[in-house]
């Protein structure tokens, strides 16, 4: 607890654990949907084509890579969105096809190009996240604070359309409901997000924010918005925890961040079989 203490007195932990705890927020109130909709694994497809973008701002010597990866990321979303829906390309098609092709031409990008001696070392850190979250600037802290506020912000205003679009979106736009508008507005917030937890966990480990929380509420939850508070909890939980052991013990963040999903979400699944007993 001492040495805990020590570290809380520097400002970049007290930045990296707000921004962490933000990222997990975010990506807990979106990932209930994303699950129940079959779309678990387009952080997965997002975040590869981040991977991709980032190395486009690299060969391009952009000191702020958000402008080159935010909009490219969306569009991301948003294609794999409207590909989903086609007959001939199913959803997990889409985002395979999306994923791998990103993943490959930013590699070969970082190859063709190198920013620096250490590609292997470069590509590492950004596939399974390194420790520049803990070296976050007050500029980056606020940036992450308005996108996280503005996601909140979002689900809360739009929480009954999306519950709507997310059980039945056939019985939705029957009714009148902008079924496109909402899942344009879902795609934007998730592209967000997976920018945003880039620096967090990398690319390769975004999908278990997104997944591991709302799989553990729904093991003790029936409803959904309590799945989502649920879900929101836990996921704050895990990543300060995360952090914490991280920041402590040395090991990397992204890595253990996911290992307190994986525990809490094990412990999740024994609540509810108990439970099953009983009943």
């Amino acid at each position: 607890m001492d040495k805990l203490f020590l570290y809380l007195q520097y400002p970049f932990v007290r930045y990296a654990i707000i921004v962490g705890v933000l990222i997990a927020l975010c990506s807990s109130l979106l990932g209930v949907t994303l699950v129940l909709k079959r779309f678990s694994y387009i952080g997965d497809g997002l975040s590869h084509v981040a991977f991709g973008a980032m190395a486009i701002a690299a060969v391009f010597n952009l000191t702020n890579n958000m402008l080159i990866v935010m909009p490219i990321t969306i569009v991301s979303a948003v294609l794999l969105l409207r590909t989903g829906q086609n007959a001939k390309i199913k959803g997990d098609a889409a985002i395979a096809m999306i994923s791998v092709g990103a993943l490959a031409f930013g590699y070969l990008l970082m190859n063709i190009f190198p920013t620096s001696s250490n590609i292997s070392g470069d590509v590492c850190s950004t596939l399974f996240g390194s420790m520049s979250i803990l070296t976050l600037k007050g500029a980056e802290v606020w940036l992450c604070v308005i996108l996280s506020v503005i996601v909140v912000v979002t689900f809360v205003l739009f929480y009954n359309r999306i519950f709507a679009v997310t059980f039945d979106e056939n019985f939705a736009k029957a009714t009148g409901t902008r079924t496109d508008l909402y899942n344009l507005i879902i795609a934007v917030i998730t592209a967000v997000i997976i920018v945003l937890a880039m620096n967090l966990v990398g690319s390769l480990l975004i999908s278990a924010l997104v997944i591991f929380p709302a799989l553990s509420a729904m093991k003790l939850f029936k409803s959904f918005k309590s799945v989502t508070i649920c879900s929101a909890v836990l996921s704050v939980i895990c990543a300060l925890t995360g952090m914490i052991v991280s920041i402590v013990a040395g090991t990397p963040v992204g890595s253990t961040i996911v290992a307190a999903d994986m525990i809490v979400f094990g412990i999740c699944c024994l609540i509810g079989l108990v439970r099953g007993v009983n009943r």
